[in-house]
């Protein structure tokens, strides 16, 4: 059984560039296309699923972009999905899913789950695995490059300043 709360490291992984690119690289030769289509998942997919659409040559990119309920309310509440490909751009096809990280697989998981039922078939690829952070006994990613059980920061959210990590990322001594 998953701990529904694990214990923080006492510091962040803070990502280069380089290192993503080293994942990728990881990541790459696992995966078992051809692919129909790639999907990202907005954010942090975005990054990732760009560079694997770019390496595999696939031109036909799809974005979805989901939201759970806030912090505090219940943990399993079905999401709200704010943007997500129409059924006819999925069924009977092969779908690569790409997140940057599967921390808890509720997000991953809803979306290959939409992805069957318009009846699709998919695979999930992360750069990042969190198997104790994992809400999902029988589940976890297709593909991944790294196992960690650490606060994973990667260089494009650097960017949003120290302010905004502090507010989203709790205290490290």
């Amino acid at each position: 059984m998953t701990n529904p709360n694990p214990t923080m490291p006492s510091a962040p992984d803070f990502l280069s560039w380089q290192e993503v690119e080293k994942l990728i690289d990881y990541l790459l030769p696992q995966l078992r296309g051809p692919y129909d289509a790639l999907l990202m998942v907005t954010r942090g997919g975005i990054v990732p699923g760009g560079l694997i659409a770019e390496a595999l040559e696939l031109t036909y990119v799809l974005t979805a972009a989901v939201q759970f309920p806030e912090a505090g309310q219940a943990r399993l509440a079905w999401p709200t999905f704010l943007q997500f490909p129409e059924e006819r751009l999925l069924r009977d096809k092969k779908i690569l899913v790409v997140d940057d990280i599967w921390a808890n697989g509720r997000t991953i998981t809803t979306v290959k789950g939409r992805v069957v039922a318009a009846g699709g078939r998919a695979e999930a690829a992360v750069l990042h695995y969190k198997p104790g952070s994992n809400l999902f006994r029988e589940a976890g990613p297709d593909y991944y490059a790294a196992v960690t059980d650490r606060f994973v920061v990667y260089p494009w959210e650097i960017q949003r300043g120290p302010d905004e990590f502090n507010t989203r990322v709790p205290q490290f001594n």
